[in-house]
């Protein structure tokens, strides 16, 4: 049996152009950083962004949310039901149809996020200090995701 083998020029060019792996190192490298500084209030950075998501006015459905963050369905569920049972979010069955469920934070999960937002912003703001472009990165992933999916109104 051979071996697959790439000259070590393609492996470097990969390395080194590819978007797509560059996104997913730095995403990785952003969520544990939020991740260690979420953890003391039993967070993670996921977590997170699901609850703030649901601070606003917009009642999404828990596949209207799954698709605004990105995940998919099975994830979401998973994700939902976690902060379900630690009594941060609750189910609301859907008026319109009775097999969806829109999740919404309780007063315990408000409380929490208003606690991990300062950390946030504190965080966030040396991100972008350290960031020189920040602002045009922001643009670039924001025409990435119009490509996908758009927040909805309300986020």
């Amino acid at each position: 049996m051979t071996e697959a083998t790439l000259p070590t020029e393609t492996v470097h060019d990969v390395r080194d152009r590819c978007l797509c792996l560059a996104t997913n190192r730095a995403a990785r490298i952003l969520a544990r950083r939020f991740d260690r500084l979420f953890a003391p209030l039993g967070l993670t950075n996921g977590q997170f962004s699901l609850m703030v998501a649901l601070c606003g006015a917009w009642r999404p459905r828990l596949g209207e949310l799954a698709e605004f963050l990105a995940m998919d369905t099975s994830t979401m569920t998973a994700a939902a039901k976690t902060l379900q049972r630690r009594g941060l979010i609750l189910f609301e069955i859907d008026q319109e149809d009775a097999r969806a469920r829109r999740p919404q934070l309780t007063q315990e999960g408000r409380d929490l996020v208003a606690k991990a937002v300062p950390i946030w912003r504190q965080e966030h703001a040396r991100l972008e200090a350290d960031l020189a472009s920040a602002a045009d990165l922001r643009r670039s992933m924001g025409a990435l995701q119009e490509s996908g999916s758009s927040p909805p109104d309300g986020v």
